[in-house]
């Protein structure tokens, strides 16, 4: 019992780049900045989605879902960042790290086959569009939606607890900017090479098996769409894939080389950096690249600018 009461009473220190304070107030203009744009780009993708109906389709339903959970990966961790940026006593508490750890990692698990169930509805739409609606049906779409969300949090709590039940022997510096699975692992003063085995696994089911989902759907997207006769037919059909891509490269790219590639002291400040990319930079860039890309998105923007202005009048 007073293990338990020393666990939750304890705090950690993050760390973060501390031992570099001039890179302080840069990094919490960007973070600021990053988190604004972030919270307001994927609620206007959740609102014109939701509001115009022309978006009711999978493909906006899955891209609804994302946003969401950009929203909640990004609240997650930057908050507190922000607020240590500005302390002196860069801390937080155990049941803060607690949250962090299994939001984080929950949202993140979720997110790499979210990314891999809307390359399989391109695949159905692109290369069975006769069929879309009949195998990419309301319920089906709450289903898969379910079972990546499911799917997410029940590895959290793995995950989570294998990681947390590691002795620390007093250990309380983070050298990182929030609490994540690598550098809470380096705090253990005990072999952690078992669990590490355990997480790498993990890290392989949530992460190469998807990849290689997304890869074939997009092999035979590619095919259909080479064999399309119109120039106009090929450009749009590549253009309804071409977003989802981009944020696949993007989020798979960070989190492939944080959490499958072999531990380095020499890529510690890598490490950093690339957990900020995914965790702060990919959630801003996300509704960009759907709204920039995606004329669908922007027409609906144009309509419900336009319907707010005739309520006005």
């Amino acid at each position: 019992m007073s293990l338990v009461n020393e666990s939750i009473s304890e705090e950690f220190i993050l760390l973060g780049f501390s031992d570099r304070p001039w890179l302080e107030l840069p990094f919490f203009v960007v973070f600021l900045v990053s988190y604004i744009l972030t919270i307001f780009g994927n609620m206007m993708i959740i609102l014109v989605s939701r509001l115009d109906a022309k978006l009711h389709t999978p493909m906006y339903f899955f891209l609804t879902n994302l946003s969401l959970l950009d929203l909640c990966y990004t609240t997650s961790t930057v908050p507190q960042m922000l607020i240590n940026i500005c302390s002196t006593r860069k801390v937080i508490s155990y049941g803060g790290c607690v949250a962090q750890l299994f939001i984080f990692l929950a949202l993140g698990c979720t997110e790499c086959l979210l990314l891999g169930v809307m390359s399989f509805d391109r695949f159905v739409a692109i290369c069975r569009p006769l069929h879309y609606s009949v195998i990419m049906h309301h319920r089906r779409c709450l289903q898969l939606a379910a079972a990546c969300w499911i799917s997410g949090f029940s590895n959290s709590v793995l995950e989570s607890t294998w990681t947390l039940q590691m002795p620390r022997c007093g250990h309380k510096e983070v050298d990182h900017f929030f609490c994540e699975v690598p550098a809470l692992l380096k705090l253990s003063c005990v072999d952690t090479t078992t669990i590490k085995a355990e997480l790498f696994f993990g890290s392989f089911v949530f992460l190469l098996i998807p990849v290689t989902l997304i890869l074939i759907s997009y092999t035979f997207i590619v095919q259909a769409v080479l064999r399309i006769r119109s120039a106009e037919g090929r450009r749009k059909a590549f253009g309804t894939c071409g977003s989802h891509l981009i944020v696949v490269v993007l989020f798979y790219g960070t989190a492939i080389y944080m959490y499958l590639q072999p531990p380095s002291p020499a890529s510690k400040v890598q490490g950093k950096m690339v957990s900020l990319f995914y965790a702060v930079i990919t959630p801003m860039l996300n509704p960009l690249i759907y709204t920039l890309r995606n004329k669908e998105v922007k027409g609906a923007f144009k309509r419900l600018i336009a319907r707010a202005f005739v309520i006005k009048k």
